[in-house]
């Protein structure tokens, strides 16, 4: 064999090892491995709060729903005829209650 085939395969060896020791450098340290029952119970604690957070969204839901539904009643109740009179005031002064009761009356 000559001395370049020999250093070839060398050389290689070398990159190859090279790039190992690169990309372990790059990879950082092992992360810290938590064992099978802490990763279990991280998970289904994490699926617990998901639940959680499921229930009170629709409880939103629902309360939005709700008054959604009241203020709709309330809006028909204000606006029904008998109500019409002390709404429609076109030509007269709004009654402003920090006013003295003598103002209110001279008004």
């Amino acid at each position: 064999m000559s001395p370049l085939t020999m250093v070839r395969p060398l050389t290689s060896s070398t990159g190859l090892l090279l790039l190992i020791l690169i990309g372990n450098a790059a990879a950082g340290p092992e992360p810290d491995l938590r064992p099978r029952a802490v990763r279990s119970s991280v998970c289904q604690e994490h699926t617990n709060l998901h639940n959680r957070l499921d229930v009170v969204e629709k409880n939103v839901e629902n309360t939005v729903k709700t008054l959604e539904v009241e203020l709709a009643a309330l809006l028909e109740a204000v606006e029904a005829p008998k109500w019409r009179p002390l709404l429609e005031n076109a030509g007269k002064r709004e009654v402003d209650i920090l006013d003295e009761p003598q103002e209110r009356a001279q008004n």
